[in-house]
């Protein structure tokens, strides 16, 4: 494999999915062993062409040479053309960078809120924050997490009433704007990075009920093997969104109404059936 000479590569320091996929590069015979550094630490002599704002929300790739910077998904495919060359002229096909640069955009301007920085986020330049990115992620996992539910509780039967098939969909956005409300009042300015994590808790329970699936497919177990599956979960979600909210600094507030809300809706569903 080529190793892509004398260019380096910033990531974000304060995000660990962006310090580990650079380190693969580097790892992996891509980038040079010192071809990648965050661009908190960078000094702003090494290179003068770097927009630091724009290194703080989509990764730059520096060629060292000749001080020729790319930013974002153009980064990513001069990269990925060492690994597949014959893909190079799809990498320079416009139509297929403008999908792709929407997508990389989806991911680098929610990156915070999938896995939170561990250090806090003290330096000058952070990544901007866009809100349709932001409501486009809410969306999302709102959708894929209301889809996942929905198909889920037909495997616990009996434990709990049958509802409308749009029932886990109200659920689920029913609970981005009751928790939005609640964060309001407690600390407006954290509402978006909040509600944010909080879906990706969500998002991230339902993935974890997918092997549950999978497993009705070849055995269809009792369903109370399934509760006692989604309860674990449930509890994982839970550790998961009080260590969120510390990280947030947020308090108890959000995790009580958190789950509050879930214990509303469940006494709902059995009164309503």
């Amino acid at each position: 494999m080529k190793t892509l000479k004398n260019y380096l590569i910033l990531f974000d320091e304060e995000c660990p999915m962006c310090s580990m996929y650079t380190n693969a590069f580097v790892s992996t015979g891509l980038l040079d062993q010192d071809g990648r550094s965050s661009y908190q630490e960078l000094p702003a002599q090494v290179c003068p062409n770097v927009d630091r704002q724009r290194a703080a929300n989509e990764i730059a790739l520096i060629n060292q040479e000749t001080g020729e910077v790319t930013y974002g998904i153009e980064s990513l495919f001069k990269i990925f053309a060492m690994i597949v060359p014959f893909l190079g002229p799809l990498f320079k096909f416009k139509p297929f960078i403008w999908v792709m640069s929407k997508m990389y955009g989806f991911i680098a301007y929610n990156r915070r809120v999938i896995v939170p920085p561990l250090k806090g986020e003290d330096f000058k330049y952070q990544p901007t924050f866009k809100l349709h990115y932001r409501i486009i992620y809410l969306i999302f996992t709102w959708f894929i997490t209301a889809w996942i539910l929905s198909a889920y509780t037909s495997l616990i039967a009996g434990t709990l009433p049958a509802g409308h098939a749009y029932r886990e969909y109200f659920v689920c956005g029913g609970q981005i704007f009751f928790q939005g409300g609640i964060v309001f009042l407690v600390n407006e300015k954290k509402v978006w990075a909040y509600l944010g994590n909080m879906m990706t808790i969500s998002f991230g329970g339902a993935l974890l009920l997918l092997p549950g699936l999978i497993v009705d497919v070849w055995l269809q177990l009792d369903p109370i093997f399934y509760v006692l599956w989604f309860l674990a979960v449930a509890g994982l979600m839970l550790l998961e969104h009080i260590r969120r909210t510390k990280l947030l600094n947020l308090g108890w507030i959000p995790t009580i109404t958190w789950v509050l809300y879930r214990i509303i809706v469940l006494l709902i569903i059995f009164l309503m059936a």
